[in-house]
């Protein structure tokens, strides 16, 4: 009996202290801050975003409300190129006062054969003022113009340049396969379901969920 309550009064400090080292690391591992019950999540972007190809119920936006329990604007604008979302984002910042902002914008600017240093500030620029309000930011790149390439290099560039969270290839492996697209650059309802359980995993993954 004196050797079990001798283990009993020993073991919970080691412990205590091991489970203070791993939530502390976790914590200093998350770049995003917890979304409270009540926080906004910005859906920023184009067609992607908007849910061109299917139902407005199966938009990523929609299904990611679903799935994190937040409410999630979806301030996607079909055809928009990077130059006139950056024209509207402060207003959008203005009206629903997210907490986060999941940008997904540049693949019409792509599509166009638009010059990418433009593109890429643009973007910047759009990081910056969410930033500026206060608001974190993950960044979804779209592919190059070639269907099976990765993404745009500027992404990955702006990601780590801001350190953000940043979903690089979740688009452009989507829309390698014909059973997630309604044509051959925007999703079906699976592919946005698809795309939205995705950034979900990403948010919980950095701490926002």
């Amino acid at each position: 009996m004196m050797k079990t309550r001798i283990a009993l009064k020993a073991l919970p400090i080691p412990t205590l202290l091991l489970a203070c080292l791993f939530w502390l690391q976790g914590c200093a591992d998350d770049k995003l801050s917890p979304l409270s019950q009540e926080a906004t999540i910005l859906a920023f972007g184009d067609s992607l975003t908007a849910g061109y190809g299917a139902d407005e119920a199966d938009s990523y936006p929609q299904v990611l409300a679903q799935l994190s329990g937040r409410r999630v604007v979806n301030a996607g604008v079909s055809g928009e190129v990077t130059s006139q979302g950056l024209q509207r984002l402060a207003t959008v910042l203005e009206q629903e006062r997210p907490a986060l902002m999941i940008l997904l914008e540049g693949g019409n600017d792509i599509l166009r054969n638009l010059d990418q240093e433009h593109t890429r500030d643009n973007l910047q620029q759009m990081i910056e003022l969410a930033r500026d309000k206060g608001v974190e930011v993950v960044l979804v790149s779209v592919p190059r113009k070639n269907l099976f390439s990765d993404a745009a290099p500027f992404y990955a560039e702006l990601a780590e340049r801001y350190g953000l969270p940043f979903a690089e290839s979740t688009v452009a492996e989507l829309l390698r396969s014909p059973r997630y697209k309604s044509d051959q650059v925007h999703f079906n309802a699976e592919g946005y379901r698809r795309l939205a359980q995705s950034l979900y995993e990403l948010l919980k993954e950095e701490g926002a969920l």
